[in-house]
């Protein structure tokens, strides 16, 4: 049985992110880059969501099992996706009020 690491699980659908070797000053690039690699990711899911639904309503294909988790996987990426911008938008707030 493979071992698991927490670098190779991923939640429902986004890519594991794969480690990078930024320069030793660039430490925010690795973390922006990460993020950009996310919301592709996410962005990709709902686009995916929204062919398979588009497909199910014109007649294309009648698999309403895989659009349902197309669009449920999609919808749950999203919302974790929003939820870290919002711990990001928090943290950045609690730096800045920090007093010198």
């Amino acid at each position: 049985m493979k071992e698991l690491s927490m670098s190779t699980v991923a939640p429902a659908g986004l890519a594991a992110p794969r480690p990078t070797k930024a320069p030793q000053g660039n430490a925010v690039g690795g973390f922006g880059e990460m993020l950009n690699r996310s919301i592709a990711a996410v962005n990709n899911q709902l686009g995916e969501a929204d062919t398979l639904s588009q497909g199910l309503a014109s007649g294309q294909h009648a698999n309403i099992h895989e659009t349902m988790i197309a669009v449920e996987q999609a919808g749950i990426s999203f919302h974790l996706m929003t939820r870290v911008q919002q711990k990001v938008l928090d943290a950045y707030q609690e730096v800045m009020r920090m007093q010198l």
